[in-house]
């Protein structure tokens, strides 16, 4: 997904990762729901990068847990790294500092009940996604995201059924990331039972609210507005890179 995202009409101290940071301290706990829900969207890049250290499927989601675990617990206690604004950086610091220490430890506390199920067809994604990267950094990049783009497009398709267009969101959904070729949208018009550019338009507003989307997904990592455009452009280039 190419092109300039405009940044999300959200109130990003109201983020997520806004809860977090501003009260981590202040409010012992508000910002943990926030965390776990953020830790559980990006799940999959965690996962993807301890796979990529070399780690077999089942350890690895050990081991993802376990970090996971390891953080609720314990993210009180450095204040530099809540310091940081972006929730990208956050997560791949603490990781590291995880792997680095003794990760085969049981984590301390109480199990959060989020992490007893991991979610679906991680190592389906690693071995589609990520087999051919180049580093465990690297893996974690993409895989963050083209977690944040499958989760706005899911919202995409859910707006579609809601408004009575999935019909059409089906037909046009492959094109959200690239251009139809001569003939497509004739083709799709007789199948639809549409005018061709009816379809032209409509690819156009997908397109539009994919990246509004896609910018709230995004507001939802940062603490300001200023972290989430330079956010918006890191993640165009992860993902030009992907589409190579």
């Amino acid at each position: 997904m190419t092109g300039n995202t405009q940044p999300s009409h959200r109130n990003i101290s109201r983020s997520r990762w806004s809860m977090v940071t501003q009260h981590a301290i202040a409010a012992p706990q508000d910002p943990r729901s926030a965390l776990v829900e953020l830790c559980m969207h990006y799940w999959y890049p965690v996962y993807a990068y301890v796979r990529r250290c070399g780690h077999a499927p089942d350890i690895a989601q050990d081991i993802a847990r376990g970090f996971l675990q390891n953080l609720f617990v314990h993210f009180r206690d450095d204040a530099a790294a809540l310091a940081q604004a972006r929730f990208r950086a956050y997560l791949l610091a603490c990781l590291n500092a995880f792997l680095a220490d003794d990760w085969r430890r049981t984590p301390d506390g109480e199990m959060a009940s989020e992490l007893r199920h991991a979610p679906n067809n991680l190592e389906l994604r690693y071995q589609r996604d990520n087999i051919q990267a180049q580093s465990p950094e690297a893996a974690y990049q993409r895989s963050f995201a083209l977690e944040m783009l499958s989760r706005a497009t899911h919202r995409l398709r859910a707006e579609a059924r809601q408004t009575g267009h999935l019909p059409m969101y089906e037909a046009l959904h492959k094109f959200l990331a690239v251009e139809p070729l001569a003939g497509q949208y004739e083709e799709l018009a007789r199948e639809l039972g549409r005018r061709p550019l009816a379809l032209v338009v409509a690819l156009k507003r997908l397109r539009q609210r994919l990246r509004e989307l896609i910018g709230e997904e995004l507001a939802d990592t940062v603490s300001s507005h200023d972290e989430l455009d330079a956010e918006m452009k890191v993640l165009h280039s992860i993902l030009r890179e992907q589409a190579r």
